[in-house]
């Protein structure tokens, strides 16, 4: 706490000590910029974002910082087609197109991040200041990532090097009025000669969130703290970089209990906006070093990246002794991507490679839910691609295995878990094309078979998943689930307006999920096993952004998706965790681009409407519908300039501008204890917020 108010302290000293060359504007404004000659790096290689036949989405590090959100999932999910599971402020997992855990990967620093995809009581541990943008790959990707890659890929990509010659800080500092948030970020870096060096520290700490409906909602506090560092050369064969990083989170678990005479919210502790962790609570950890080299040979490249991370859970919840963990996870991850990239062969850009990684987990408490196992990845894959006149063409090939033991234990004398191994063969493939019909009109089509080994959880679980009120049982019986996806897209960009649309439909077989048992407890909670069925997904996502003048943008963009599970009754026809349909809406003025003390000004007001959700799993009451609703948000920012050069960047924030009560769909807290007093069910989402950031350079 002392640091944060600290470092807030420091930011008027050094907006008056600071100075640097205002950008130029077109730098700032990404609408501003042609789409066509975007490249982005999630596919095999660089590729131009019009040559892409499957859907993706880019964010920029400017969006990034004109987004308030409390963790880095919240600032990217208002994208079409993207979604997260929440469970209060602190605690978000992605959904691409209604598949999530472990249906998609994320990718940081180049590898795979690995920890814990499949538990619901944490999000993924990144500093979201540390990623200078996003790319978002819909659809499967296992020709560059294999296994988990099935709803599709989210690309963080590190900050850019510091340009040679040059040494830059920056200071950042953030404020939410609803939990208190106090978020700073400070990093230093230089590239002199080529040897490229850069430092970044950050915190955050929030106390309890609260809304019309409940108050202050106890044990929704949450803390982390991130550490990287780089150092790399750069020559003319190409670059090594060492990327090392440290992250820890300490998020309560939120109950949601309910004084029976007054329908409150149970408060655990007197203070109820305190900063420090409540019971019960968790204790994330995650290590990770990335060697990442680019070497030229020949006429390609060749791209060799090697990591290893280890990611630590604890979970604590002994009112008697609070700082004694229950669960305790720890996985430890090697990964390695080798991949030779040939830039042009008679116009054909093909590259070849194989990746994939070993992974030891270990139960290192006294309460147990999933075994310990050792698992082994390896694929290998082709991709290739060419421009014939006005069209685009690219598809390619990959095979996987994966190997997964399992560990046996016993329990007090009972055998808890039983050695198992399981081996997945999986073969995928793509083909996609690009019709470039006008220099403004992009027709594309694209189909790929997908493909996602069973997870330890659904292979091997035997306890009570904290946090989700169920006993589960994993099923060493289940097989791997293939996919099929069809993409149909189109884009236009004139001077006025620039527009877009996709279309997708998905078949999955041998999807997993997880279901009660009826009347059927241990250890006092409903138990639930995994299984395995057939599915169906489709929807569409469309954006317009309509610009009738330089300064002014009007933006839309819609997305849904319907998934359904074949040859099941109407209870449990609908896939759990579909996001509902989603309508978000913008308007935006620039004020000014070359002004004297505000430049690149802007202000904007937003609305986010999320329609009904009807289509739910009705199961033993896992799911209920969920009634629409309809937030507004304000928002401005603008550089700030003394005698021409940027000394701050200020943005301001008002979400959820009516301070409406309403609960997400994918939000956990939803199926808490109901009030009552009031006969409402659950716990609610985050009232009216008023967000400030402001950024400084200091060199």
């Amino acid at each position: 706490m002392k640091k944060s108010f600290f470092l807030l302290s420091l930011l008027y000293i050094c907006i008056m000590a600071t100075a640097q060359e205002t950008p130029d504007s077109t730098d700032v404004f990404f609408r501003h910029l042609n789409l066509s000659e975007v490249v982005v790096t999630g596919v095999a290689g660089e590729t131009k974002l019009k040559n892409a036949s499957t859907p993706i989405s880019l964010i920029t590090n400017d969006e990034l910082h004109h987004t308030a959100a409390s963790n880095i999932i919240d600032a990217i999910a208002r994208k079409p087609g993207l979604s997260q599971i929440t469970t209060g402020s602190g605690i978000s997992k992605p959904v691409i197109r209604g598949l999530g855990y472990n249906r998609l990967i994320v990718v940081s620093d180049g590898i795979r991040q690995e920890g814990q995809q499949w538990g619901d009581e944490h999000g993924i541990e990144i500093d979201g200041n540390n990623v200078g943008s996003v790319e978002i790959l819909k659809g499967p990707a296992s020709l560059m990532y294999g296994s988990d890659a099935m709803a599709g890929v989210l690309v963080f990509n590190s900050e850019p090097i510091v340009p040679l010659g040059e040494v830059r800080g920056s200071l950042s500092s953030e404020y939410q009025s609803n939990n208190g948030l106090l978020g700073y970020s400070l990093r230093i870096g230089g590239n002199q000669k080529g040897l490229a060096w850069s430092l970044r520290y950050s915190g955050k700490h929030a106390h309890a969130y609260k809304n019309r409906y409940d108050g202050y909602v106890s044990n929704s506090q949450f803390s982390e703290q991130a550490l990287s560092a780089l150092l790399g050369i750069h020559r003319d064969w190409g670059f090594s970089r060492l990327r090392l990083s440290y992250f820890q989170t300490t998020p309560s678990i939120i109950e949601g209990e309910r004084d029976e005479e007054t329908g409150e919210l149970e408060r655990p502790y007197e203070k109820v906006k305190t900063y420090g962790h409540g019971l019960p609570y968790q204790k994330v950890y995650h290590y990770k070093a990335v060697w990442d080299n680019s070497i030229r040979i020949g006429d390609g490249r060749l791209k060799a990246i090697v990591g290893y991370q280890q990611n630590q859970r604890k979970e604590f919840e002994e009112e008697d002794d609070p700082n004694r963990y229950g669960l305790y996870f720890q996985l430890h991850t090697l990964n390695y991507d080798f991949r030779y990239t040939i830039n042009e062969n008679e116009g054909w850009k093909t590259a070849i490679g194989t990746n994939g990684m070993y992974q030891r987990s270990l139960n290192k408490g006294d309460e147990y839910l999933i075994p310990a196992y050792r698992l082994f990845d390896i694929g290998l894959y082709l991709t290739t691609g060419k421009e014939f006149g006005r069209w685009s063409v690219n598809g390619g090939i990959r095979f996987d295995r994966r190997n997964i033991h399992s560990e046996a234990l016993t329990d007090d004398g009972e055998e808890r878990f039983e050695q198992f191994s399981r081996h997945f063969n999986g073969v995928t493939g793509s083909i996609g094309a690009v019709w470039h019909l006008t220099p403004v009109l992009n027709l594309r089509a694209n189909i790929a078979r997908g493909f996602r080994a069973p997870n330890i959880s659904e292979l091997g679980s035997n306890g009570v998943h904290e946090g989700t009120i169920r006993y589960e049982l994993g099923n060493h019986q289940l097989k791997a689930e293939y996919s099929w996806q069809a993409d149909l897209g189109a884009d236009f960009s004139s001077k006025w307006v620039s527009a877009q649309v996709n279309l997708f439909a998905t078949a999955i077989d041998n999807y997993i999920f997880l279901h009660r048992i009826d009347g059927v407890q241990t250890e006092g909670y409903n138990t639930y096993k995994f299984d395995s069925g057939d599915a169906r997904l489709y929807g569409l996502e469309a954006e317009l952004d309509f610009h009738p003048f330089h300064s002014l943008h009007i933006g839309n963009t819609f997305s849904m998706v319907n998934a359904t599970q074949r040859h099941q009754p109407r209870e449990s026809k609908y896939l759990p965790f579909t996001p509902p349909a989603r309508w978000n809406a913008e308007v935006k003025y620039e004020i000014t681009h070359d002004g004297q003390l505000l430049n690149n000004a802007f202000v904007a007001v937003g609305m986010t409407c999320n329609f009904r959700q009807n289509h739910f799993y009705a199961a033993e009451q896992t799911e209920t519908a969920t009634p629409g609703y309809t937030l507004f948000n304000l928002s401005a920012g603008s550089d700030l300039t003394v005698r021409g050069k940027k000394v701050a960047s200020l943005f301001m924030e008002v979400s959820n501008l009516t301070n409406k009560a309403y609960q997400h769909h994918l939000s956990r807290l939803k199926y808490a204890d109901v009030n009552p007093v009031t006969g409402r069910r659950g716990v609610f989402n985050m009232g009216r917020n008023i967000i400030v950031k402001l950024q400084i350079p200091i060199m």
